[in-house]
């Protein structure tokens, strides 16, 4: 009976070998520190270009840093610019950006240069795009080109996930973020030996580029709200209707892009969609202000370090611009992702629910609020709770998250992605 009892308990999936690990390192290592070196590289780059635009320029012309007359100059430019790449450089800076996401495709060589050259200057010219999608792209296709080289005999898939690990890794600043993408992705999947062996590399390059990204950069996701304290129940009201509401708002975005998308790829050139989707940049610049311009990491940081400094109107405005100017520049061929203007549209909306009703605790609007938008723009269920945790200082405002994240997921779960096929249909 013993034997036939153990028979029947069901076999633990075999540990990896340690030796096996621990030759990944150096390669996960290598990928981690080059993933966060080219994102720094680029980053930088395009924040001296943008210092020259926004700031050399005006300044020598005599004309106001964010006038009206310059966001539109600037934002159109910007367009022509970056439409000349997409016509003229070899490979025509990778696929459409509305149908890519976090989990990048490898690229052809020849891309890259164009793709990491329109990034730039989307970065520079104030689109409300961030640079995760073009970035883990140009990462991934470099790490599969370079390491099926040297260790041919790694699957292809390998160097992938090192590639984003590392990337996802430095943009946030934290291995932990890419242990939770990867985690996600490895869900239904079957694998060898245990999740924690499958993650072991990958969390080496996250953390030797979360690492390098600090020691170079010093990153800070902290937005320096007013601590919560303990959470109480009506702090949990709060975060039940605003991240709600967040996910909604969302959503719109999320249906609107197959039409916005289409009306844009009528114009056939991107000599003509790339410019046009910079007029109607500049006219959202125009009603929002400065601030719903650029990925918006500085931005949201200016608008959560006065949280009474604006009206509830006006952080309204700005939610609403920013994720419409998100949706244009997403549709009209601009280079970039999605998540980071989607977390200043969240703060925007917080900061909104908390002018509106002063008993809604800034942390809690803002961290409710990221959690809502990012859960309907990525469909990332664990990066949308760090992201929204991380953004705020308060050990209790986890548990808020948690129980809110769930009315906000299923609002959104099941319905289709801000993301869409190569024939502009939405992705589900």
């Amino acid at each position: 009976m013993a034997q036939d009892s153990a028979q029947q308990e069901p076999s633990a999936a075999p540990a990896t070998r340690a030796r096996t690990l621990l030759l990944s390192v150096v390669p996960a290592l290598i990928v981690g520190v080059v993933a966060s070196l080219l994102l720094v590289g680029v980053s930088s780059a395009a924040g001296q270009l943008q210092d020259v635009l926004w700031q050399d320029l005006p300044d020598a012309l005599g004309v106001g840093r964010y006038s009206v007359l310059w966001m539109f100059t600037v934002l159109v430019a910007t367009g022509i610019a970056v439409g000349l790449v997409v016509w003229k450089v070899p490979g025509h800076a990778g696929p459409d950006p509305a149908t890519t996401g976090l989990d990048a495709p490898v690229l052809p060589p020849v891309v890259l240069p164009g793709l990491l050259l329109a990034t730039a200057l989307m970065l520079a010219g104030g689109p409300s795009l961030g640079p995760e999608n073009p970035i883990i792209a140009v990462n991934v296709s470099l790490a599969v080109l370079l390491g099926t080289r040297a260790f041919p005999r790694t699957p292809e898939r390998g160097w992938v996930g090192l590639a984003e690990a590392a990337t996802i890794g430095a943009l946030f600043g934290t291995p932990v973020a890419a242990a939770l993408v990867v985690s996600e992705a490895l869900a239904g999947q079957r694998i060898k030996g245990r999740l924690w062996d499958s993650l072991f590399a990958p969390l080496v390059a996250a953390g030797a580029g979360a690492l390098t990204v600090t020691l170079v950069s010093r990153p800070s996701f902290d937005l320096h709200l007013p601590p919560l304290g303990r959470p109480g129940w009506a702090d949990l009201l709060s975060s039940l209707v605003v991240a709600s509401v967040g996910a909604l708002l969302g959503m719109c975005a999320v249906h609107a892009l197959p039409y916005v998308h289409g009306a844009f790829r009528r114009l056939r050139h991107p000599l003509l969609m790339l410019p046009a989707g910079g007029v109607v940049l500049g006219a959202l610049a125009a009603l929002g202000g400065h601030l719903t311009l650029f990925k918006g990491l500085d931005e949201l940081a200016e608008l959560a370090a006065d949280p009474g400094g604006w009206s509830a109107g006006q952080f309204a405005t700005m939610t609403v611009v920013k994720l419409a100017a998100l949706l244009v520049a997403t549709s009209c061929g601009f280079r970039g992702g999605r998540v980071f203007p989607s977390v200043f549209v969240g703060t925007a909306l917080g900061l909104c629910a908390h002018a509106l009703v002063p008993g809604v605790h800034p942390a809690v609007g803002v961290s409710a609020g990221v959690l809502g938008v990012l859960l309907a723009v990525t469909r990332q269920g664990w990066v949308s709770l760090f992201v929204a945790a991380l953004l705020v200082a308060s050990p209790g405002i986890l548990a808020l998250l948690c129980i809110a994240s769930l009315p906000a997921w299923l609002l959104v779960t099941g319905r289709p992605l801000m993301q869409l096929r190569t024939d502009g249909t939405s992705v589900r």
